[in-house]
């Protein structure tokens, strides 16, 4: 069966999504498209470049996941230098490697510009901060940068949508007629579930819509308790990354969602154990299986 997938980020929560695209491949649940932000956009591009289940569960169960985490040679051997440096590059960690490593894995499937996959396989969601607004790659190409999607590299979108503000500096996007900077960051912070790219009120379905959130659904009726400017800021973060999704969030649209609680794994752990990955993967797998048996697609 042909399906369409959504997946949500979370940072190295998503392992679980390795689980649930097992579950999937065993009842011969395959995708059309798939879109996603974050971590979700590196496995929906895994998923577009044609991997299977078991060849991202062996490139990632073994991935060191701390060689992502590269630094200025200055900062390696005094690390107290990438905080003092925050404030002018915006992000402890580079974010090359991770391009370089998946511009790498989307070669060895003959995969490099979003043209040399099949039209709308995939979208990716970034949030671009110089022009204020979600950013869905390719859509977004040529309308916000002059840009045609033949002449831009996949893995630097991935790489966009995974700069966690702070975490990864920006990434930067030159419109090469206006000549304007445009810095994004992880689309996260905007819509970090973008089911309302498949899932329009407008348009019929073409074919089944399965949506992966690396969270509890309780999460888009929780009241948030605000008593001083710390709350406040974690309560505005919250609501700009939820505005684009809870209105998606219903009843009718719920049951087509698969959610996976992770509360004892931290999403920026890029320190995470093999015997912790495995854990993800297997409680992926099994709600998924469980899942299925009640999905009425």
């Amino acid at each position: 069966m042909k399906i369409d997938g959504v997946f949500s980020g979370g940072g190295v929560k998503a392992y679980t999504f390795l689980g649930a695209l097992q579950a999937l491949e065993e009842k011969n649940i395959q995708f059309e498209r798939v879109a996603g932000t974050s971590a979700g956009a590196l496995f929906a591009t895994f998923i577009a470049a044609g991997y299977t289940a078991k060849e991202m569960k062996d490139i990632f169960l073994d991935l060191p996941l701390d060689s992502f985490l590269d630094q200025s040679k200055l900062s390696s051997f005094f690390p107290f230098i990438k905080w003092l440096t925050l404030f002018q590059t915006m992000g402890l960690y580079r974010g090359n490697n991770f391009e370089l490593w998946l511009q790498e894995k989307l070669s060895d499937k003959g995969i490099i510009h979003f043209t040399d996959l099949p039209f709308d396989k995939l979208k990716i969601v970034a949030a671009d901060l110089t022009l204020n607004q979600v950013v869905i790659f390719p859509d977004d190409l040529k309308r916000n940068y002059h840009i045609e999607p033949s002449y831009f590299k996949i893995a630097k979108a991935v790489r966009s949508s995974i700069s966690i503000p702070y975490f990864f500096r920006p990434s930067k996007i030159m419109n090469p007629l206006t000549r304007q900077k445009s810095y994004l960051v992880d689309g996260m912070i905007l819509s970090n579930f973008p089911l309302w790219l498949f899932d329009r009120e407008d348009a019929a379905r073409v074919r089944p819509i399965l949506g992966m959130q690396l969270t509890d659904q309780k999460q888009f009726y929780h009241h948030a308790k605000i008593s001083n400017a710390i709350e406040m800021l974690l309560a505005l973060m919250g609501t700009m990354r939820n505005a684009y999704d809870t209105k998606y969030i219903s009843e009718n649209i719920a049951k087509d969602i698969l959610f996976f609680p992770i509360n004892d794994v931290n999403a920026t752990d890029f320190n995470l154990s093999k015997e912790k990955k495995e854990k993800l993967i297997d409680l992926g797998y099994k709600r998924t299986i469980q899942y299925l048996l009640k999905w009425s697609r």
